[in-house]
């Protein structure tokens, strides 16, 4: 099952991405202090980081650079933070996309979706569901 990472201090924030990811079927871990975000990510493996950049302890900016420097893991940034040098900070840094509060959480959903898709394609970690896995067995002519 796929497992996401949500670094987030608001709660309610939090519990609604939580709720979307749920829904469709991925397991949701949820931290709401920067370093303690940031150990947890490079402790386990999460299939993706969804990332706010103002946090207490350690900003996302931070957060992100140091990520980046271990693991190659697709990371969203979900922020406040609208200005463009915001963006371009976060997408500089390593994030894979940058979206702006408030987002629509079916979309937060989609992205993440596509992020993950093309994470898997590129590592060639392909994700077979198990009643649809295809045969390795092929008939020689």
């Amino acid at each position: 099952m796929t497992h996401i990472l949500i670094i987030e201090d608001d709660p309610d924030i939090a519990e609604l991405q939580k709720d979307y990811l749920e829904i469709n079927n991925m397991n949701v871990s949820i931290e709401h202090d920067g370093k303690m975000g940031l150990e947890l990510s490079l402790e386990k493996n999460f299939d993706l980081i969804i990332l706010d950049i103002m946090l207490p302890s350690m900003n996302g900016f931070e957060i992100c650079k140091a990520i980046r420097e271990k693991k190659q893991t697709p990371l969203i940034i979900v922020s406040a933070k609208t200005e463009d040098i915001d963006k371009i900070r976060g997408l500089g840094l390593g994030a894979d996309d940058y979206i702006i509060k408030p987002f629509s959480p079916n979309e937060l959903v989609a992205r993440v979706k596509a992020h993950m898709n093309r994470y898997q394609l590129l590592s060639g970690n392909t994700y077979q569901p198990k009643n649809n896995r295809t045969s390795r067995h092929f008939n020689q002519y």
